[in-house]
């Protein structure tokens, strides 16, 4: 407990004076009552509350008065608050096989419209960065509060080279969320990936194992969705106005060993998204910390309750305040 103005605290010193007034005044009603009667005859004359009942509504009174007393000090208090510092990190496909068309309106629009879901929903106080991947990453959007920037590097995300370097990407994004800085002492808050794919490894250098060992190593879960079906087409424009038709059926076996092997879980398609119970999870990782709020309101209502209640009893009890 802190004041902002400790040295009006003096104006407590009111409060004892008060109770010795009070119980000078009191030890003087015997030898004021002697004046009108003499003292073997008050008791057949009036009934003599006991003493916890004659002296309890003033002591309520008092602790009133003195708790408005310390309102003027303005107290603090230091609590202990969930920390709202979090980093999610949406991680989305970008190659030549999101162009299929068995998710509407093809796998990328789909993943698209899920991670939009991922924005939307993120807590108040949370980081949210974006990476694309096709043959290469690409960090579209470092980690941020600003969300409309992920959401217009999002709307700019479209499709791109045939390779899919997925196990780089997502070891890229474990870098990004050891990268977000905090305070000195102050430990770095926990983050989660999300990864929206078709599956697959055509590209990179790191194996998807490697990279989920390092998610896992960092405390960052992969939450892995599956987009697209087994039947995939992309139709590609060749030389002399001919198209080729490519066939991509979704691969779930990689994305269901990195979401499993860091800890995560795997979604089998953008239907089945749901980024409140992603968001629970990295909740329940969210540390505390301490923060220093006013009582006075606190102080005040306590003092007013007490003042009421003494004034009510001494009322009920007397016909009268004190």
């Amino acid at each position: 407990m802190s004041f902002a103005h400790p040295a009006l605290l003096l104006c407590l010193l009111a409060i004892p004076a008060a109770a010795a007034a009070y119980v000078w005044f009191d030890r003087g009603r015997d030898a004021r009552a002697a004046a009108w009667a003499r003292p073997a005859l008050l008791p057949n004359m009036v009934t003599r509350p006991s003493s916890w009942r004659r002296h309890l509504p003033t002591a309520l009174l008092l602790l009133g008065s003195g708790l408005l007393l310390v309102v003027f000090a303005c107290p603090k208090a230091k609590i202990s608050v969930k920390r709202q510092d979090a980093t999610v990190i949406l991680v989305v496909d970008v190659s030549g096989s999101m162009a299929a068309r068995d998710a509407q309106p093809t796998r990328l629009g789909a993943a698209r419209a899920a991670a939009k879901r991922y924005v939307d929903a993120l807590p108040k106080g949370y980081r949210m960065s974006l990476i694309t991947f096709s043959d290469h990453s690409s960090l579209l959007a470092p980690p941020t509060h600003d969300l409309g920037s992920v959401l217009a590097a999002l709307d700019r995300a479209h499709t791109g080279p045939q390779g899919t370097a997925l196990a780089d990407a997502v070891a890229r994004a474990v870098g990004v969320a050891k990268t977000v800085t905090v305070k000195p002492g102050v430990r770095r808050p926990p983050a989660t990936i999300v990864l929206f794919s078709d599956g697959g490894q055509t590209a990179g250098r790191v194996t998807p194992q490697r990279a989920a060992q390092r998610a896992k190593a960092a405390g960052i879960p992969i939450t892995a969705v599956l987009v697209g079906t087994r039947d995939g087409v992309v139709r590609q424009e060749v030389r002399g106005g001919f198209s080729e038709r490519i066939e991509g059926p979704v691969q779930p076996a990689t994305l269901q060993l990195m979401a499993q092997a860091s800890g995560g879980r795997f979604v089998s398609g953008v239907a089945a998204v749901d980024p409140k119970s992603a968001y629970d999870g990295l909740g329940s990782r969210v540390g505390h910390t301490r923060k220093t709020v006013e009582v006075t309101a606190v102080a005040a209502g306590g003092g007013l309750a007490l003042l009421l209640v003494g004034a009510f009893t001494s009322g009920i009890w007397f016909r009268r305040l004190v």
